[in-house]
């Protein structure tokens, strides 16, 4: 004979009815439900999982925390997030701020210096990922114009500027007429 799965009663049916139907999250509204079936008809934690579309395992999870911590369990932080950062969001904002105002002013914020500052902040080397991350997260667009093309030749371009003209002539002379007038 199965174990019988059952909830304790941190929470009356009627309350466990009402989140389930009104919490915005889909994933809350899904533990609310697995544990709304095991207070109301309490039965095998593979019926539990069969009619909620998830498996034993997490029914066994749910239902064993939620009687342990009650309402806590349900509502937890979820699995993703920015958890490990070297600032928090308010701590990004405040060390960004002089950059934000340099930028405001017309003049140049550049990621090499803005990843020193960074460095210095923090105490230790970064990637440069770090900070175009950090950049993205505020909103900052990249970057930085590079100069020249690294396969630039200036003496090719030179010609260049020299003979288009007499190139754009000689190809205009030999181009059909787009329309020609039947008259």
């Amino acid at each position: 004979m199965a174990r019988i799965t059952r909830a304790v009663g941190h929470l009356t049916e009627e309350e466990v009815k009402r989140r389930m139907i009104s919490d915005p999250r889909p994933l809350y509204r899904q533990r609310w439900l697995i544990i709304y079936n095991a207070l109301v008809e309490p039965g095998k934690a593979e019926d539990i999982a069969r009619h909620c579309g998830v498996s034993k395992a997490t029914v066994h999870a749910l239902i064993s925390s939620y009687n342990r911590q009650g309402r806590a369990a349900v509502e937890t932080v979820g699995k993703g997030g920015r958890r490990s950062g070297y600032l928090n969001l308010e701590e990004e904002r405040e060390f960004l701020a002089p950059f934000f105002g340099q930028a405001e002013r017309g003049e140049l914020a550049t990621t090499e210096e803005i990843w020193r500052a960074f460095e210095a902040r923090v105490g230790h080397e970064v990637d440069d990922s770090t900070i175009y991350r950090l950049l993205a997260r505020h909103g900052w667009r990249k970057l930085m114009p590079r100069p020249r093309h690294p396969q630039a030749d200036p003496q090719v371009q030179e010609q260049f500027k020299k003979t288009l003209r007499r190139r754009l002539r000689q190809q205009s002379r030999h181009e059909k007429p787009l329309m020609s007038d039947p008259s």
